[in-house]
This record gives C-alpha cells, structure tokens and sequence, in this order.
C-alpha cells in the first residue's frame, strides 16, 4: 500500500448549490514558484498572471534571484498562470519613525516606530499623520497613513492603508499596536510615545499633506539555502507555504544560485509535497552535466528519483535584459512554460510527444543533442529540449524521473502521470459536496452516477486502452466501503480505477472525505486474469480480502 495522502478542506470552501452536477476537469497549467524575490511579501503565496505582475508584487528581474528569471522565461515561453512564494534568508524590513512632541511642554517626547513587514532594500514606505475630525480634547488620537510607493520620492503608490482614530494609550479602544496587527504593511515596534505622534511637514512646498519615508535600514538578506526553501510545514514557510495557495499543477524550484543547484532534501520533500498536491515537480539539471554523455554517467549516480517529477536537458541559453547579453540559465521554469502552452492545444495525456515542445524562439538549448543521444538520455529518464522541430526525429515518450523506482511502469511516462494525476484531482475536489450530504445509499448512488459521467468523457477521448473484454473504468461506492462505524465517524468512501496501458490492468485510488480533511491513496485490485473474468469480481475480491480499506 502507499501512504495516504492528505488534503486540507475547509468546510468554508464546500458550496452545496449546485455541487452535486458534473466534475470540472482540474486546470493542468498553474505553476508554483519558490525562491528569493527582490521585495513582497514573505512565505504567502500570491497568484501572478504574467510578468508585470511579478514585477508589481515582487520587483522583477534581480540577478541574486534565480527565481526571477525562471518566472520570466515561464511566461515567456507560453505559461498563464502561476502561485509565486518569497522566501528570504536573514532579510530585514524597513523602519519608519514618527517623532511626538509634548503639546504642554514643546519638548520631545520620543517616537512611534514602525517596522515594515516584507524584507528588503526595495520597500518603500512611508507614513502621514494627521488629525482630521478629532477633537483636541482626545490629544491621544490620531489618523495613520501607510504606504507602499514604486520608489524613492516615486508618487506611484503600490498599496495604501488608513487607519481612523488610533491611540497611543493602552486602554483605548483603538490601540495603535493591536490596530496594525491586521495591517498588511507594518507593525508598532518598540515603545510607544505617551503623546500621539507630529504632523509631517509638507512633502512639497506649498502642501498640504506630509509624509516620514522609511529610514534606510531595510535588507535584501544573503543566498538562500535549502533548508530556507524547504521551509516548515508547521509554520507553513518555505514549499509549505504553498499549503495555503489554489490547487497548482506544476511546482518549480528555481537553483539557490546561478553556480549552485539544489541539494537532494530540497528535491526530496518537494516530491513528497507535489505528492500530497496532485502535483508535479520540475527538476533542472545538475549544472555540471554539460554534455549528454555528462548528463548519462551522472544520471546513474544520481539519487533521486520519484514518479512525479520530470527533468529536460540541457540548460537553455537566453538573454539576460540585466547584464545586455546571453546568459546560461536552468531551464525550469521554460519548461513549465512549454507544457503549460502544449496543455492548452492538446491534454496533458494526449499522444502528442511532450518532449518535442519548441522553445519559444528567444531561447535555445545550451548543448546539441544528436538523435541517438537523445534516445539514450530518454530511456533514462532524461528528455530533451528543442529549439526546432527535426524531421528524422524518432518516436519518443516523455518521461518521469521514475525509471528503476516504481512498481506502476506506467507511472514512467509523463503522460500517464499527469493523466493520473488530473483524474485523481478532479474527482477529489468534484466530490466533496459528499461531506454536505448524507452519508447514505441515495448520496453513493449520485456520486457514482457523477464519477461514471466523468471518466466517461475520459474514455470517449481514448484516454484509457482497455481491451476489448475489459471495462474502461469502474467506480464503487456502497456499503463495502462505507459501515457503520466509518459514518458514525463522518467518514465517506469512493474507489475508482480505470484502464491502463497494458491489458488486464487498473489504476485505482481510494478517495475518502471526513470533516477537516479529505484524502486520495492508489489501491491495489487484482489483476484481471486472462480468462475473462469481469472487473466486478475482482473489485469484490480486492475489498473482502481488505486491499482497499479505508
């Protein structure tokens, strides 16, 4: 059996208007991205639809930041859509100081300080204080104004909070500190003054309103490291940030540097997290393999392997608008982008070769690879980059980094995986609606009828090669799964399979939804016999013998 994996739900997510109709196919093109950005905000995800977007939110293109260029040449090469995560080493923000003057005495009374929330050089805020509609009596109130502009003395205001009636005492209903507990900009550091803070002086001559710009005491941090990308899951920092984002389909991990790849426990939990996510991982190449037979010889040493992550080589060569010339860069984020583009012209587990995908033509593979070559580094696992389409090309299936580690040789194939994978998460998020329903045999019958429907459309596509005596697909969801105690305990049950490549075998995947938490976990069916038994018998075999438990 393979571990269970899990999936946090909110009951807040679950929409019982409408939930019982048809399974929307899952979305195959999101990409996550997780690396060091030039500014925004740290360890929370944030969904960009092209590279201004990035810019706006996290600063654009810094050489230190791998990340950087990789969401670039994702976009560049046709990708739409994707989740970004900040992650910084040792960073500092920003502070902001706001001097307060004793209205009896005229003397100083010392300041209220502000710290910025996001790291780095590049955050620029600034603060206005006015007192607009408070009475002199209540000397204690103010009104803050928190912004984020595009630079310094830039007017382009990025993001703008105000903050109406605040105090600076304790007991006032508008504490300072526990207002900007909610503010997306800044918090109170330090101790507070015992009188509300000064008006600014005009920020122009003339003007009416004024502004403290942050002191210049933000930091940008070092180079990360792999244990900042990995992060906690218990936090949710680092890849476990992405906890919290949309479903994604694609996750990249940009190098830590342009001279340094990933090490083995960032690849590791990314695969396992891309597992738990339906997800798959896209790994550069180590940048020492330089040549085919480099990339073959090291590819027999290498110790990772994992059915849902792929690999293309070799790096891409392409220009770098920073320094004003080509550069070498790992090709992840390309790669994402190319997919994400194929996707949207054929499915993910359409007999299109997934490794014949162009390169959008700004880019180009760092090394040539001879056909024979090319047929080598496919057989292991490794597929190729392209720049032009070559007519004596031979067939070739794109592949997973799973060769030598699977039991399901299908899981080889990157079309049958991320096919697994679309199907497996459709059919989790299209039936959640269960959680809503009684758990009941009117609710099992519905939810079967929309399963069948679903896969349906999957099998009239000539997804699933079933053979002339073999069904396309099966789904069960009755008394056999579901006993009394499984509903006392809020638990619901559903066991799908479908067709595989070769004859006489299924996937099959166990789905079970409780309160908090639903899970997906691949089941093990007998294998039907030659003689022609139906699937029936060998579902009813599998769940008395116990193989599909829940």
């Amino acid at each position: 059996m393979v571990e269970a994996l899990t999936t946090n739900i909110a009951l807040d997510d679950l929409s019982p208007a409408g939930s019982q109709g048809a399974i929307e196919c899952a979305s195959t093109g999101v990409t996550a991205f997780v690396g060091r950005a030039l500014k925004g905000p740290i360890n929370e995800p944030a969904a960009i639809a092209n590279f201004a977007d990035y810019q706006k939110v996290f600063g654009g293109l810094w050489q230190p930041s791998t990340l950087s260029y990789a969401i670039e040449q994702f976009f560049e090469n046709g990708g739409r859509h994707a989740i970004v995560v900040r992650v910084v080493n040792g960073g500092r923000p920003p502070t902001i100081t706001l001097p307060a003057t004793s209205a009896r005495t005229g003397t100083a009374a010392g300041a209220l300080q502000l710290v910025g929330l996001s790291p780095g050089s590049r955050e620029h805020l600034r603060a206005s204080v006015d007192y607009d509609a408070i009475p002199d009596t209540e000397d204690d109130r103010f009104n803050l104004v928190l912004q984020r502009v595009g630079g310094p003395g830039s007017g382009l205001v990025e993001a703008q909070e105000i903050h109406r009636r605040v105090s600076v005492r304790p007991d006032a209903g508008r504490y300072i500190v526990d207002v900007l507990m909610q503010s997306q900009l800044a918090r109170v550091a330090g101790l507070l003054p015992a009188v509300r803070p000064d008006l600014p002086p005009p920020t122009t001559p003339g003007g009416s309103v004024g502004y403290r710009i942050a002191n210049n005491d933000g930091d940008d941090g070092v180079a990360l490291t792999d244990y900042d990308l990995i992060g906690s899951a218990h936090d949710g920092t680092g890849l476990f940030a992405l906890a919290r984002a949309p479903r994604f389909n694609l996750l990249c991990i940009p190098p830590l540097g342009r001279e340094q790849d990933l090490g083995a426990s960032t690849l590791l939990v990314a695969a396992r997290f891309c597992r738990e996510r339906q997800a798959m991982l896209v790994v550069d190449p180590p940048r020492e393999w330089t040549t085919p037979a480099e990339a073959l010889a090291g590819m027999r040493q290498w110790p990772f392997r994992a059915d849902n992550a792929l690999m293309y080589f070799p790096r891409i060569v392409g220009a770098d608008r920073l320094r004003g010339r080509d550069e070498t860069f790992a090709g992840g984020g390309a790669v994402a982008g190319m997919l994400a583009r194929m996707d949207e012209s054929a499915p993910p587990w359409s007999p299109v070769e997934r490794d014949a995908v162009l390169l959008r033509p700004r880019f180009r593979p760092a090394v040539a690879v001879t056909e024979p070559e090319r047929q080598k580094l496919l057989q292991a696992g490794i597929n190729t980059l392209a720049a032009t389409r070559l007519a004596h090309r031979e067939p070739g299936t794109a592949r997973t980094l799973a060769t030598g580690n699977t039991i399901a040789t299908d899981w080889r194939y990157l079309s049958s995986r991320r096919l697994a994978l679309c199907v497996v998460q459709s059919i989790l998020e299209g039936t959640r609606w269960m959680l809503l329903a009684h758990n009941g045999e009117r609710s099992w019958q519905r939810v079967r009828a929309q399963v069948e429907a679903f896969l349906e459309t999957f099998a009239q596509e000539g997804a699933f090669p079933a053979a002339e005596d073999q069904q396309d697909y099966f789904v069960v969801c009755d008394a056999r799964l579901n006993d009394p105690q499984g509903i006392a305990e809020g638990r619901v049950s559903l066991l799908f399979g479908y067709a595989a490549s070769r004859p006489g075998e299924y996937h099959a995947f166990m789905v079970t939804h409780r309160t908090g938490g639903s899970q997906v976990r691949p089941v093990s069916v007998n294998r039907l016999a030659t003689s022609g038994r139906r699937v029936e018998e060998e579902i009813e075999t599998a769940l008395l013998r116990g193989l599909a438990e829940t």
